[in-house]
């Protein structure tokens, strides 16, 4: 695996400093049925906190990646290109091979006690979820979520996993000392499409069950509808159950992020396409024949009708620090996608774009 060389970013370095060396990994299997076919390659990391590059304009600097591939295998996950930096596999190889952190925790105090830390907002879940399966067995997320309460340092966190909620009190902590974000990401409440095209995450009701239970305990989170699928979960009828779900679970803001296909993604989804909806293939080959995004016709028409259907539902925005952050998370995603949506009756912002995360 080409992993000595791998700098902060995920991409190879030009220089020998790496995150770990080979001979530092050690490769689990456990024969248990949530594990099965999952193969754990846990490494002691040499950094933890990932710089943000000054060129892309984000209000944060700095991120956390305690993991690396992710078993929600979601079809359209845009981070499997990177899973190519390691000569692993950007199919089934980015959702059965993954790479384990041991040490983050120890890592993050370490340098959030470094005189050269200013505590900077650190954001997680921007490549892949912190709260996936593998968190279950390795819990590096309780000892994250210590060190920053205990440094008093602002943080973010994007999730599709429902074990966020072993961790709330430790949220609830850091929530009285530094400004923290959670963010849920529903795309849509369909179960069959659900389980055909994010067969390892919990299911939407789940999420919103999730996003209800923060809610009622002092940590309102917003919610990225994302993906938008064309011509699978883009009709009104099926925008309009999504949103009121998403409302009536106590979201403070729903940002409607249309599907990109970067590459990495772009071959995993379209041999999806093929073999679960081969009639759709030459309709997707049109629409994003200029590219990874839709065209910005459709993606003003799916924000349109989410904010139509917002403002039904009474589901206002987000602060406008938060709604900063997720545009920015979005762009560290490499892309842009459909607008927030703002307040009833409120006009919305002409310079947040996001991108699906």
């Amino acid at each position: 695996m080409r992993w000595d060389h791998l700098g902060d970013d995920g991409s190879a370095a030009d220089t020998p400093a790496a995150l770990f060396g080979t001979e530092a990994v050690v490769t689990r299997t456990f024969d248990t049925p949530g594990f099965r076919g999952i193969t754990f390659h846990e490494v002691r990391a040499r950094s933890i906190l990932n710089r943000v590059p000054g060129a892309s304009r984000m209000p944060f600097e700095w991120t956390l990646n305690p993991y690396r591939g992710c078993s929600h295998a979601c079809v359209y996950c845009f981070a499997r290109k990177t899973h190519s930096y390691l000569d692993l596999d950007t199919g089934l190889g980015f959702d059965s091979q993954i790479v384990v952190k041991t040490n983050a925790p120890e890592l993050l105090r370490r340098e959030l006690a470094s005189a050269r830390w200013h505590g900077e907002h650190i954001a997680m879940g921007t490549n892949v979820d912190v709260y996936q399966r593998a968190e279950g067995r390795y819990a590096l997320m309780p000892g994250i979520l210590t060190a920053l309460r205990d440094y008093a340092n602002p943080f973010s966190i994007l999730t599709k996993g429902s074990l966020i909620l072993r961790d709330l009190e430790l949220l609830r902590q850091a929530a009285r000392v530094t400004d923290v974000s959670i963010a849920l990401s529903v795309g849509f409440t369909d179960g069959d499409l659900w389980r055909s095209v994010e067969p390892g995450t919990p299911s939407p009701e789940t999420r919103l069950a999730v996003c209800r239970t923060l809610a009622q305990n002092g940590i309102p989170p917003t919610v990225l509808m994302a993906p938008v699928l064309p011509f699978l979960s883009d009709t009104p009828e099926q925008l309009r159950a999504t949103v009121r779900a998403i409302a009536a679970a106590g979201a403070t803001s729903i940002t409607p992020l249309v599907l990109h296909l970067r590459p990495g993604a772009r071959e995993w989804y379209t041999a999806w396409l093929r073999q679960h909806h081969p009639h759709l293939v030459r309709r997707y080959e049109a629409l994003y024949a200029g590219g990874s995004y839709a065209p910005t016709w459709y993606q003003r028409r799916i924000t349109r009708q989410v904010h139509e259907f917002a403002t039904e539902f009474g589901c206002g925005p987000a602060r406008r620090d938060a709604g900063e952050r997720l545009r920015a998370a979005g762009e560290a995603a490499g892309g842009r996608a459909a607008e927030a949506v703002p307040a009833p009756g409120g006009a919305p912002s002409a310079d947040t774009q996001l991108t699906l995360l």
